[in-house]
């Protein structure tokens, strides 16, 4: 009877493997499928320089004949601002995660540690639209009136508006959505080193923090990397807080501005698409916006075999892979 239960159970896990494989299968294909003619019709000059808001606004007037001007789209200001705010957001993030991270595993009180941990794992489901309205209510208005001269709003005046919003303002609270995230995978790697390898670092006379350095942190090293990537997936999928702050507007901020360039607004590939969907029953909109979505899926994809082989090594030690 335990047999037949067990074989049952067995079966429905595969089942429902196979259904999600076929789920993520079939989501795969629609989005290239529709993706497509938006890129065959521009070919590579899609990922070319270009004003994505004036061209979509032309899908919607224009005629969707193919080879038309209705199809025209250059992607490049919505690409910059992603690696922008997602790069500068993961690139402050990792390091205030791993010193987080050794704190609250290496030299926190266990009262202390009792504390950070669920408190942790708590700010991680924070939705993102409340870190988007403190944002846009509270530190854009602040960084206004505090940074952006009336100087400076004029020296760029003829190409973009300064209002606070920009692709710094993004990253600055993006690292803080994903420091949870990072907080939290950093120090399970940490916890899954062996203690008899740290304990013998420290017979041995070295001392803590290297021991720390040398041993705890090479070793869970591959996890880590693991987590930096999970965290970038996440923060290039990041929408709703980002068009609430970045500026929502295609500009690709330039670093010839000088300080100004930090305060220039931008426009991701996911905040994109919230923008534009209003228009997607216009046939040249909806496949342009599904093209988008096929580069932040690659993208995905290409983020999740990277955290995978990242934690490839860990399983020579017997802790994780």
């Amino acid at each position: 009877m335990q047999r037949s239960a067990d074989w049952r159970a067995e079966w429905a896990l595969r089942a429902v493997a196979l259904g999600l494989l076929a789920v993520i299968v079939l989501i795969a294909v629609t989005v290239f499928s529709e993706a497509w003619p938006s890129f065959s019709h521009n070919g590579l000059a899609w990922f070319g320089s270009g004003n994505p808001e004036e061209e979509v606004k032309a899908m919607i007037a224009g005629p969707g004949a193919a080879g038309g001007a209705a199809w025209t789209f250059r992607a490049w200001p919505l690409i910059w601002g992603t690696i922008l705010t997602t790069g500068l957001a993961v690139l402050f993030a990792v390091p205030i995660a791993i010193l987080a991270a050794v704190f609250i595993v290496e030299m926190a009180p266990q009262r202390v540690r009792r504390i950070a941990e669920p408190t942790i794992q708590l700010l991680a489901g924070v939705p993102s639209v409340v870190y988007g309205l403190v944002g846009i209510l509270v530190i854009a208005p602040w960084v206004e009136s505090t940074f952006i001269s009336t100087g400076r709003k004029e020296s760029v005046d003829r190409v973009v508006q300064l209002t606070g919003t920009s692709f710094s303002l993004g990253a600055f609270i993006l690292m803080i959505m994903i420091l949870p995230i990072l907080i939290f995978l950093t120090v399970n790697a940490l916890q899954a080193v062996p203690r008899s390898w740290t304990e013998g670092s420290a017979a041995l006379g070295v001392n803590r923090w290297r021991t720390i350095r040398r041993v705890s942190l090479r070793t869970a090293r591959p996890a880590i990397v693991a987590a930096a990537v999970f965290a970038t997936g996440r923060a290039m999928g990041e929408a709703i807080m980002l068009s609430m702050v970045a500026g929502s507007r295609p500009f690709a901020p330039n670093p010839l501005d000088g300080l100004t360039f930090f305060f220039e607004p931008a426009q991701t590939m996911a905040s994109a698409i919230v923008r534009y969907i209003d228009a997607f029953a216009v046939p040249t909109v909806r496949h342009t916006l599904y093209a988008i979505g096929a580069v932040l899926l690659v993208s995905a994809i290409m983020f999740s075999v990277a955290g995978w082989a990242a934690r490839q090594p860990l399983k020579r030690y017997g802790i994780g892979g």
